[in-house]
């Protein structure tokens, strides 16, 4: 992400008054102002559907939690971009919201943009983090129902955000207030400027550039890198034997398969943050940075906005469920037997409704079993036993149980037993 980039650009202005030209005020204005307003708040109803739907009981999971954790991460990262780049856009070109741009933008900033670097830091582990537990579930199943568990991706998650917060703990100094007097105005404004700390070229240096290139984008893509590209051959192997594949393991590729969509999209929308970093790390002197650094904000938000597309598109599960919790009516509603919106499929129930629907399955199979075995081995009370077996079934007891004593069960119990001696 390039709020690192941007925040040390815009801190350039001491005057604080805004003197780009007409072009780029125009620019920012509908790269920030508008698009990054819009594209953000679609980005967090989207966010906030997909933690309802990955939150569900039949979500229940390693994965689905650690998507929960990037959909709130990324849930802070818009507001975040709202607040530093959507809102300080629309001013400067249309001249709304002055009291925002030189007023409530500058006391907000010094606090909001650390808030920032540790959502987008903890987005990035997230990312890996997901990859590596799709790598582990794919490449090596063996071993994820001991390492795959719900227990340790929330310690991952939890984990990730103290690493993100004391990683970014040094941004609390960096900038401070300043206050002029404006004579256009006629009254005093404000803006965040570069503290010395932040001034400090060893800082800078150290810090700002090279942790930052390294921690934020060598080490993470590398990574996304190597074990996508894993996933992404076990994949292929896989769709070539998919005749021999199980239930359970077709799930886990199909999973794989929209979780590599999410990957690529993070990788191509962090690319140009990328180059921007590259840039202000090497001193290269471009003069359409401020270009590309707004851009650059443009993909960071529709990269943390785009996930529940990516997940309606390609997660059949999330789709059911999203048409049943969201879009109701006569033609998704689910049956009487499915309040919740929970079908008999394995694929839409937790652990524990699928291991109740198996015993369900081997009492009815059973039950069949005895029926067939009294019909073929009875012998002239054949049809009245198979009458009093049908009166007697305990099956739909099951779903509708009947309002009858114990005794009348355990003597309708040995009437049927019984007439199946017989």
């Amino acid at each position: 992400m390039s709020i690192n980039d941007t925040w040390q650009n815009d801190t350039r202005n001491i005057s604080c008054i805004n003197t780009d030209p007409e072009p780029a005020k125009l620019f920012r204005f509908v790269a920030n102002g508008l698009l990054i307003t819009i594209i953000g708040v679609l980005g967090l109803l989207g966010n906030i559907i997909s933690m309802i739907i990955l939150s569900r009981p039949q979500m229940r999971s390693s994965i689905n939690y650690l998507l929960i954790g990037l959909a709130r991460i990324d849930t802070v990262l818009i507001i975040t971009s709202i607040l530093l780049f959507g809102l300080p856009g629309i001013y400067p070109y249309s001249g709304c919201m002055f009291t925002y741009y030189y007023v409530v933008y500058p006391y907000i900033a010094p606090c909001v943009f650390p808030v920032g670097m540790v959502a987008q830091t903890a987005s990035v582990y997230v990312t890996l983090t997901v990859s590596l537990e799709r790598f582990v579930a794919v490449c090596h199943p063996l071993r994820a129902r001991s390492l795959c568990t719900y227990g340790r991706a929330r310690l991952y998650v939890m984990g990730i955000i103290v690493f993100s917060v004391v990683y970014n703990l040094p941004k609390l100094w960096e900038t401070k207030v300043s206050s002029h007097w404006s004579d256009k105005f006629n009254v005093t404004v404000h803006c965040p400027t570069p503290s010395a700390f932040r001034d400090d070229p060893l800082y800078k240096t150290i810090y700002i550039h090279w942790m930052y290139m390294i921690c934020m984008y060598v080490l993470p893509f590398g990574c996304l890198a190597f074990l996508n590209g894993c996933i992404y051959k076990q994949v292929l192997r896989a769709n070539k034997e998919r005749q021999r594949l199980s239930r359970h393991q077709k799930r886990e590729i199909g999973l794989a398969t929209m979780l590599l969509c999410v990957v690529i999209v993070f990788v191509v929308c962090n690319l140009l943050p990328l180059v921007n970093n590259i840039i202000d790390s090497f001193n290269i002197d471009y003069s359409e940075t401020t270009f590309l650094i707004e851009i650059s904000n443009l993909l960071v938000t529709i990269n943390s906005s785009v996930n529940f597309i990516i997940y309606v598109i390609f997660g059949e599960k999330f789709q059911r469920l999203f048409l049943i919790l969201f879009c109701r009516n006569a033609f998704f509603r689910t049956g009487r037997d499915s309040p919740d919106g929970a079908t008999h499929e394995d694929s839409f129930m937790s652990n524990g409704d699928r291991q109740s629907l198996r015993l369900h399955r081997q009492s009815t199979s059973i039950s069949r079993n005895g029926a067939s075995f009294r019909m073929n081995g009875s012998t002239r009370r054949e049809p009245r036993a198979s009458s009093r077996c049908r009166i007697l079934s305990p099956g739909p007891c099951v779903y509708y149980p009947a309002n009858r004593g114990s005794k009348e069960l355990i003597s309708a119990y040995t009437t049927q037993t019984s007439v199946a001696n017989e």
